[in-house]
């Protein structure tokens, strides 16, 4: 009997990765009721308001790798939390095989508010988002 589990499963030929679906349920953020099914443009645009609202690491419910990690922010100044946020969008939205990257981040600061607005460009176009991150 072998130690290790046996398969003829043939990988020299290499694998080939295929993109699932991105099918999801759509929430409807005024009913707060799912209004059906959705695909590509609509469900990432889903998925980018979801990251950008989930604190990263306090849900069980997500993976580790879910969410932004805005609470280091708070108290920082503005100057050093605008270009951490950058990044840590950046970083949030790495796992998302849909999401390229980011652009066209621009801040404002107001009464200890600092909101940002960013361009997701993603593989079905850009999605616009809004973060706001309390400063006091």
């Amino acid at each position: 009997m072998a130690a290790l589990p046996q398969s003829s499963i043939d990988l020299s030929q290499g694998v080939v990765f295929q993109d699932q679906p991105s099918l999801t349920w759509i929430a409807d953020p005024v009913t707060k009721r799912l209004r059906g099914r959705g695909d590509g443009w609509e469900a990432v645009r889903q998925a980018v308001e979801i990251i950008v609202n989930v604190e990263r690491f306090y849900w069980q419910i997500y993976t580790p790798n879910f969410g932004t990690d805005l609470d280091g922010l708070i108290g920082g100044a503005p100057g050093f939390v605008a270009s951490e946020l950058q990044r840590r969008l950046t970083d949030a939205f790495l796992p998302d095989s849909r999401i390229l990257g980011i652009e066209d981040f621009s801040y404002t600061f107001r009464d200890a508010v600092l909101t940002a607005q960013v361009a997701v460009n993603t593989v079905f176009g850009p999605v616009n988002t809004t973060v706001e991150v309390t400063l006091a």
